[in-house]
């Protein structure tokens, strides 16, 4: 009984002590984790994905090694279980070092002499890649606690991940997604098994068992492991016949090199991120990228080398297709240049913003008149880019025919500042920018923007004025950031007039207009026509295209209509073949009513023509039209009379057509002007001083700097009622000069006295008097 007693306590010793041991080698076990840490970061090779999975780009590493990232949905399990069969049986069961692997390596080691086999588990071979020290017996204890580490800190599959990017395969190839996309051309999870056994067999004679030369011990060896498999029953015996009957066609594919401009901006911004999935549609951007090159090859002979493509999905605001540049090799003609980030002048690309302001404004409805005459802003004089001016024009015309004068007035009404405020919630990065130095050129490409913000633009009119950040990355989920840029109802009117057919920039070539596809498109051609750009959306794509040299060199022949819109129509019919069924709705605020035909207006007890029109209720100017007046006349016509000195008999009633200022001036100037009411009757003594010249240069309270010595002529103008014949300026209420109304008037200060406020006036001869105050400052 002593006996049995003295053993229990020594045995209880026994267990307490390896307890101890236990607890005192896991303690030292932590502390030198703690003092030299194992947390390996692997440089991969950035990878570029699409919207599938599929790689569009690839990149060395930055240890400029073929070290591309497989993920673990790409391990299959025929990876798995022929990889694990081959390399280490039992890794799911030891902690990293298999000690029964360790004594059956050291006891043939021993017999034979001379190393014959290894015992290194799957998470040892892992530590010597990460970390590659000559093979010593202290080494060997060096990674085994590096394989230690490894199993404490990661997960088996993540071990397994890490051993299949890191296995070598000769020269700077590593990996097995490396290996199997460079030579078969797809990703691991799509190997047949005869690849994956030639893949598993090949790190561990990387130097003999090459892949980039026919080797017929290459096939060999494989055979040997895949009839391995077939006597271990690791895979069914047919699945094994038919791996043994599969030739070895390996052939070193070329690298993949789609999207180089977005592959560039994404690893860029997403640096250390191994694996980036984009939202490309490989199919599509292949096909734009054909019809791109296809379409610049023509116009290079013209002295044009460039273009650039994006393709939005209006729904999700995905990127489809982006394309940078036709050739991103053409180093001759900065092919490596993005064109969808490079910043140019937009055009007349931001007129339908504008109308679409000014129609949420209520300042205008597409059936609105608008003056289309030469005028002065402040020493800023646009003109149409015909060079032509036509009067009077309907908003919609106007903007259909791409017009520089309505525009800017309309520019000027709903005011710059709004223009930009709306451009800034809508990403305009270089808007924001310059915003402080933008002014009413801005609507005719005064300002720099860039095709991807153009195209964000129209893909928000073609989802009711809402702007979304567009998205190139498949993860990011949906952007929530949202932005009213105007309204639906402003939306849907400036789509409707964009669809429009009867206009200067669609391509009148036949070829080009035997299918137009069903899209609203705005072109746009740069001062110089160094930039031309057509957008055009449907209600599932927007579309942006921009034609040019990225040297900024001009071509008389580039226009939008001309260089860009013919593109444009073809990618289209390239992603709708069969066209678009569905098309947009008006909005519920969206009204009707009837105008007068000849201003716009709501029609008057005068208004003859009426036609139906767009309108926002109780935002809509809503003014009646009173474009006819009618006038008390001599029998003869020769004499006017108001109501004071009307006689009360021996006169006639007759109507005359009442015409905006500069738009009667114009017609004066063209010698269309309408039959104009005859001078006032001269007995008459009232004055009647709301219709008095209107003086529009110089502008009332501006500042004019001239030189002191030799000061430049101020050119005095002013716009009058048909029924004036002559103007009289003055000068500080000194006569100046008698002219037409019509002419303009130069006036030179007086050498030396520059300085100070100036006195403008401007009588006609019914007597009416306008002023204006201006300050002169010399240099």
């Amino acid at each position: 009984m002593l006996k049995f007693t003295y053993f229990r306590r020594m045995r209880k010793q026994h267990w307490v002590l390896f307890a101890g041991s236990m607890v005192a080698l896991w303690g030292l076990f932590l502390l030198l984790d703690a003092c030299f840490p194992f947390r390996p970061q692997v440089a991969y090779a950035p990878l570029v994905l699409d919207r599938d999975g599929t790689v569009l780009h690839a990149r060395l590493s930055a240890d400029d090694k073929w070290r591309m990232y497989t993920e673990l949905s790409e391990i299959t399990p025929t990876l798995r279980q022929a990889l694990l069969f081959k390399e280490d049986r039992f890794f799911y069961y030891h902690m990293g070092v298999n000690p029964l692997a360790m004594v059956r390596a050291l006891a043939s080691n021993w017999r034979s002499g001379r190393r014959t086999s290894g015992a290194s588990t799957i998470t040892m071979q892992v530590a010597r890649l990460l970390d590659p020290q000559p093979r010593t017996y202290g080494n060997k204890l060096r990674e085994m606690f590096r394989a230690l580490q490894l199993e404490w800190h990661y997960s088996k599959d993540e071990i397994l991940q890490l051993y299949l990017n890191l296995v070598p395969y000769g020269s700077n190839l590593e990996g097995v997604k490396s290996a199997a996309l460079l030579y078969f051309g797809r990703s691991p999870n799509h190997l047949s098994l005869a690849q994956i056994a030639t893949l598993t067999v090949v790190p561990n004679r990387p130097s003999s068992l090459r892949l980039d030369q026919p080797n017929d011990e290459l096939l060999a060896v494989r055979n040997q492991w895949l009839r391995a498999f077939r006597e271990a029953n690791v895979f069914p015996v047919q699945a094994v016949a038919d791996a043994l009957a599969e030739p070895l066609n390996l052939r070193r594919r070329p690298t993949p090199r789609g999207v180089p401009h977005l592959a560039r901006r994404l690893t860029q911004t997403h640096k250390r991120v191994p694996v980036v999935r984009t939202t490309i549609d490989r199919r599509v951007q292949a096909q734009v990228e054909t019809l791109t090159e296809t379409h610049i090859r023509h116009w290079k002979q013209r002295n044009v080398h460039n273009a650039a493509v994006m393709v939005v999905d209006n729904r999700t605001r995905e990127v489809v297709a982006y394309l940078g540049s036709p050739d991103f090799e053409d180093g001759t003609h900065a092919g490596q240049v993005d064109g969808v980030r490079a910043v140019r002048s937009p055009g007349s690309t931001l007129k339908p913003l504008v109308y679409a302001l000014a129609f949420d404004e209520g300042k205008v409805t597409p059936k609105r008149m608008l003056p289309d005459v030469p005028t002065d802003y402040d020493g800023y004089a646009p003109e149409n880019f015909d060079r032509q001016f036509h009067g009077q024009v309907t908003a919609e015309l106007a903007l259909s025919h791409s017009l520089n004068l309505p525009a800017v007035q309309l520019l000027q009404e709903v005011s710059v500042p709004l223009l930009v405020q709306r451009l800034k919630q809508a990403g305009f990065a270089t808007i924001a920018r310059q915003q402080h130095y933008l002014g009413l050129s801005t609507v005719l490409g005064g300002c720099g923007t860039t095709l991807e913000e153009l195209t964000a633009l129209y893909a928000a009119l073609a989802d009711q004025g809402r702007y979304r950040p567009l998205r190139t990355l498949a993860t990011a989920g949906d952007d929530t950031t949202t932005a009213a840029v105007v309204s639906p109802a402003a939306s849907f009117v400036v789509t409707e007039i964009l669809t429009q057919l009867e206009r200067p920039d669609l391509p009148q070539r036949e070829h080009h207009a035997l299918r137009v596809p069903r899209i609203a498109w705005k072109t746009g051609t740069s001062y110089g026509r160094r930039d031309a750009w057509s957008i055009g959306y449907n209600e599932r794509y927007t579309v942006g295209v921009w034609v040019g040299n990225f040297s900024g060199e001009g071509v008389r022949e580039l226009t939008g209509a001309d260089a860009a819109t013919p593109l444009l129509f073809k990618l289209f019919n390239m992603l709708e073949p069969n066209g678009t069924e569905r098309w947009f709705r008006a909005p519920a605020a969206l009204g009707f009513r009837l105008v007068c035909a000849e201003t716009g207006l709501v029609p008057g007890p005068a208004c003859e023509h009426q036609v139906v029109d767009y309108f926002l209720p109780l935002v809509s100017e809503a003014r009646v039209c009173d474009h006819w007046q009618e006038v008390r006349v001599s029998p003869d016509e020769t004499l006017s009379y108001c109501p004071v000195c009307s006689p009360p008999a021996g006169y006639k009633r007759k109507r005359y057509r009442r015409l905006p200022a500069p738009v009667l001036a114009f017609q004066r100037a063209q010698g269309t002007a309408p039959e104009v009411v005859p001078p006032h009757n001269p007995a008459c003594t009232r004055v009647w001083q709301a219709d008095a010249p209107q003086i529009v240069s110089p502008v009332d309270g501006k500042e004019y700097v001239v030189e002191r010595t030799e000061p430049a002529e101020l050119m005095l103008q002013c716009q009058a009622e048909g029924d004036v014949k002559e103007v009289y300026w003055y000068v500080n209420d000194q006569f100046f000069k008698a002219a037409s109304p019509t002419e303009p008037v130069f006036w030179q200060p007086d050498a030396g006295a520059t300085d100070g406020r100036l006195k403008v006036s401007c009588s006609d001869d019914r007597g009416r008097n306008t002023d204006v105050w201006v300050r002169l400052s010399s240099w």
